[in-house]
């Protein structure tokens, strides 16, 4: 029971890892979509068909 706190602090560690890449990969997600929207808008302008 004396290492309960090393444990806690384990899964700590993890939880903020998984949500720091979660917040990464969100991120990426959304630059993503917006060069996309800005690519076709480009497209568009030039009259080239999807």
């Amino acid at each position: 029971m004396e290492n309960m706190g090393y444990l806690f602090a384990a899964f700590l560690i993890v939880w903020i890892g998984i949500i720091g890449y979660l917040f990464v990969i969100f991120n990426r997600q959304k630059k993503i979509s917006r060069e996309i929207e800005t690519l076709e808008k480009s497209l568009k302008e030039k009259g080239i068909k999807q």
